[in-house]
């Protein structure tokens, strides 16, 4: 027992320092981003009333809101890992140098996912701003899926291949081999989280608050199984993530954007695979799946039977038309995210408990 709190305890005191010095440092750089964004007018371009008639009525009025604030998130993530991982190769015996968090079984793919991903995040938030693509809206739907499966097909080869993961966990039952079948449900959960996140960004401190609360459940989940460099990159993320609500939150400064959305959606399904706990992602990030929900089942419903279920979609939209102000939508889906984190991280713990 003695060993054991040996480990945790410096543990649990590096990824506080982490996550604290995360909230600093992307706090402290956020002027810089504003002006930035402001100078090279990055502002986002809200859709015509011709194709979506409810949601340009309700945001006309957040056109020109500087967007790509998502930079926020993944640069102080990347800056935090390169710069204590380069102290740590300089100087290993140094307190400095503790505080690396960059390993190779644990934190070099969902670092590199989370930058692949907002790179190309960052060029259709660009093409959107510059009325660049199909309509003037960036890049398709179809072609932002299309790459991000891509770069989830590179990801579960690595898995697959060089980790050697062919196993799901099922909670209560425990893992069960799905030898090659790994593949296709690792890029189907990438692929799928990605594009629930991105649809939940779309009013004021909605995707911010959300994704805190799901990066900080996994953050609990692989702290328990003692993968504590996976876990410190978590609190990374979730510094970061809060950091970027002080001035996302009604009336935002700027919008999360492809780069922020769109990455951070694909590194949370990473997340979710390396703490093999998929299972509970749809558990923990609920409204996600609340949101990507409604616009399927509003597509299929369009499609076959000619007719809508909600007023618009995503579902916070819907609401939004029902009359709702922005802040009660969100604040309400923050609420469902913080209980589903609760609940999956409960579920995660005592089925732990019980191997």
């Amino acid at each position: 027992m003695s060993n054991i709190t040996a480990v945790v305890e410096p543990s649990v005191i590096k990824i506080f320092i982490l996550t604290t010095l995360s909230f600093i440092l992307a706090i402290s750089w956020t002027p810089l981003l504003t002006n930035f964004l402001s100078r090279f007018r990055m502002g986002k371009q809200i859709r015509d009333e011709a194709s979506a008639p409810i949601f340009s009525k309700l945001h006309q009025k957040k056109s020109g809101t500087p967007t790509m604030g998502g930079l926020l998130v993944w640069v102080t993530a990347l800056a935090l890992a390169m710069f204590f991982s380069g102290i740590n190769n300089l100087f290993p015996e140094s307190s400095l140098g503790k505080l690396d968090f960059l390993t190779r079984e644990q934190t070099r793919l969902p670092l590199g996912v989370l930058v692949a991903s907002a790179i190309v995040g960052f060029i259709d938030d660009y093409f959107n701003i510059r009325k660049i693509g199909p309509k003037g809206g960036g890049l398709m739907m179809r072609y932002r899926l299309a790459i991000y499966a891509i770069i989830a097909i590179v990801a579960a080869w690595w898995f697959y291949f060089k980790l050697e993961w062919s196993q799901i966990h099922i909670p209560f039952m425990g893992d069960i081999e799905i030898g090659w079948w790994y593949i296709p449900i690792f890029i189907f959960i990438i692929v799928a989280t990605s594009f629930s996140v991105n649809e939940a960004d779309g009013l004021d401190g909605l995707a911010g608050g959300t994704l805190l609360a799901s990066f900080a459940a996994f953050g609990g989940i692989a702290f328990a199984q003692q993968k504590y460099e996976l876990a410190a990159f978590c609190g990374v993320i979730s510094g970061a993530l809060l950091a970027f609500l002080w001035f996302n939150i009604y009336p935002a400064k700027f919008f999360m954007g492809d780069t922020g959305a769109m990455s951070l959606g694909t590194t949370l399904g990473v997340v979710a695979m390396l703490t093999n706990s998929v299972l509970l992602l749809p558990i923990i990030g609920l409204p996600f799946v609340l949101e990507s929900g409604s616009v399927i089942i509003q597509t299929i419903s369009k499609k076959f039977f000619k007719k809508k279920v909600f007023l618009s979609t995503p579902v916070h939209h819907h609401y939004e038309a029902l009359g709702w102000h922005e802040s009660s939508i969100t604040m309400r889906m923050w609420v469902i995210a913080i209980v589903s984190a609760v609940v999956g991280l409960i579920i995660a713990l005592v089925d732990k408990g019980l191997k």
